[in-house]
């Protein structure tokens, strides 16, 4: 279907802009959501009537958006969650968690301004796309740990899976160390052979 763009979107192009697209993406998406015109003779004639007013109120909305993207920009909001050792998620943290987030902070963000590929699944620091306008995007950081002082160390730069591994496997070697630091790798302890049996090399003699 062919159509008239009422403002930018991605990868199609910009105000003005005729460009071809599936039927189902324009009825169910573009149209609705008044985002595009149908590309006929009538609507192409309305479009041009409009379009000065149509390019100011755009770029109002722009600058508004800019400037609201200045205070909101960076901000870092911080989700607690309960995960396993290996620091997977027991659930996710999603776009309504990241909203939620954002309006803690004093920030009024719609859902479907947040632009996430997936829901985030383990702990760590992550950028999330923000977009306030089809031409202003910002970044915000979701910062996903177990505890206030975790997400304190992840601000600080801090990789927490990376120091939960590395004290794992320090605790590790340290227990196998601990039992007979002694021995030879692959040694028997004295205490595990019976009571019996000579050790290697020494002779047995008779009464």
């Amino acid at each position: 279907m062919d159509i008239i763009l009422l403002e930018r979107i991605e990868k199609l192009g910009t105000i003005g802009d005729v460009v071809n697209v599936r039927d189902g993406y324009a009825r169910n998406f573009l149209l609705p959501q008044k985002k595009a015109l149908r590309a006929n003779e009538a609507n192409k004639k309305v479009f041009e009537a409009n379009r000065d007013r149509l390019e100011k109120e755009n770029a109002e909305r722009r600058t508004d958006a800019e400037k609201a993207g200045e205070k909101i920009s960076g901000t870092e909001i911080v989700l607690i969650r309960a995960s396993s050792n290996s620091g997977q998620l027991y659930g996710s943290v999603n776009v309504r968690d990241i909203v939620s987030g954002l309006a803690a902070k004093g920030h009024q963000i719609d859902k479907k301004q947040v632009i996430m590929g997936s829901p985030i699944k383990t702990l760590g620091m992550f950028d999330v796309t923000v977009a306030l306008h089809p031409e202003v995007h910002i970044t915000v950081k979701a910062n996903v740990a177990r505890s206030d002082d975790e997400a304190e160390l992840q601000s600080q730069g801090v990789d927490v899976i990376a120091a939960m591994n590395e004290e794992e496997r320090s605790e590790s070697e340290g227990f196998t160390e601990a039992q007979d630091p002694t021995l030879e790798p692959g040694e028997i302890p004295a205490e595990l052979m019976g009571d019996g049996e000579a050790a290697e090399g020494e002779e047995t003699t008779e009464g």
